[in-house]
């Protein structure tokens, strides 16, 4: 396993989608700083301590992220199908549950460092405009909700991932279909039922961005993780039907 991870490291190095994903993250941060900037009233939303770091929070993850790390790890899955070298591989012999859970495994590190990344250049930005402000116990908190949201994206995003590599349609499919599914989390979010259990606003609530009950937050977990357990469920059905 160790062996697999250290190859899937070294193609995502060749790959450009590693900075597409990068400069999304920049973007987004970007934009809802110059969003802060120009706030009406006289007044800049900016200029609140931990505003910045709150509101990247849902921008990426209901807008960009969950797409972007989707469609790296269709990519991974799919890339071999598409490049014609799973024949190669399968004369090798490799362990295809084995090689297919390693780039599941580098998906999921991806979607944690991209999120820790944008926590990064939040973090630098507030510490530019108000150092003074910022408490250790407030930054360590915005660092707890930032890992759990690449946590919580990973495990949303992971079935669409799955069924695509199913489906061996071309990874830019997942990135449709993520788009969708994340903005969706905007209409969901209008109600509290629904945004304890639909999977990206359940993310919110397992993060501490929504103000939550334990028994909610319990609830999103259950969400995320049944999201987990089916793309590993239609990721071994792939596994069964190469061999059939």
């Amino acid at each position: 396993m160790r062996t697999l991870l250290w190859a899937e490291r070294q193609k995502l190095r060749r790959s450009n989608i590693v900075w597409l994903a990068v400069f999304a993250t920049v973007m987004v941060a970007l934009i809802v700083f110059i969003g802060g900037k120009n706030a009406d009233y006289g007044s800049q939303y900016i200029d609140d301590a931990g505003w910045y770091m709150t509101m990247v929070q849902p921008w990426a993850t209901l807008l960009v992220l969950p797409a972007v790390i989707a469609l790296l790890g269709s990519y991974m899955i799919c890339r071999e199908e598409e490049d014609d070298t799973i024949k190669s591989l399968r004369l090798i012999p490799i362990n295809e549950v084995k090689l297919t859970t390693a780039k599941m495994i580098i998906t999921f590190m991806f979607s944690v460092l991209i999120y820790l990344l944008l926590f990064a250049i939040t973090f630098l930005v507030e510490a530019m405009l108000h150092f003074s402000d910022l408490s250790a116990e407030m930054v360590l908190g915005f660092l707890k909700a930032y890992f759990l949201d690449g946590v919580g994206v990973f495990l949303a995003i992971s079935p669409i991932v799955a069924l695509v590599a199913h489906m061996k349609k071309s990874y830019w499919l997942a990135l449709v279909i993520t788009e969708m599914f994340s903005f969706a989390g905007t209409f969901m979010s209008m109600s509290n039922t629904l945004k304890t259990f639909y999977p990206i606003t359940a993310i919110f609530g397992v993060s501490g961005y929504y103000d939550t009950s334990t028994s909610q937050v319990i609830l999103s977990c259950i969400s995320l993780l049944l999201c987990g357990c089916l793309s590993a469920f239609i990721l071994q059905g792939i596994k069964h039907s190469e061999e059939s």
